[in-house]
């Protein structure tokens, strides 16, 4: 496997763990407050920590000729995180 395969991969599952996190917080909308943590709290958990290596991978194996290019896949995760954070920060103080 070559590092732009292995880039185009891990930008999808970068892509694919960021929306996991956001929809597990947005599901958490729908249940009722619990007095410890949940499923989804350790779902979310996992999704970001999951999302460290595969970011770190990503980066190492672009192509930084072209860093245009090689930063535009993290465009939508990078949007997922920051609202899925957005949405918990909302949940957690004022839901």
């Amino acid at each position: 496997m070559t590092a732009q395969e292995v880039n185009r991969v891990t930008a999808r599952i970068v892509t694919a763990l960021s929306v996991l996190a956001l929809v597990t917080v947005v599901i958490g909308y729908t249940q009722p407050r619990l007095p410890d943590e949940g499923t989804l709290a350790h779902i979310f958990q996992l999704t970001i920590v999951l999302l460290v290596p595969m970011i770190l991978l990503f980066l190492g194996t672009a192509d930084w000729k072209r860093p245009r290019q090689g930063a535009r896949p993290l465009a939508i995760p990078a949007m997922a995180l920051v609202l899925a954070f957005g949405a918990l920060y909302y949940l957690e103080h004022y839901w």
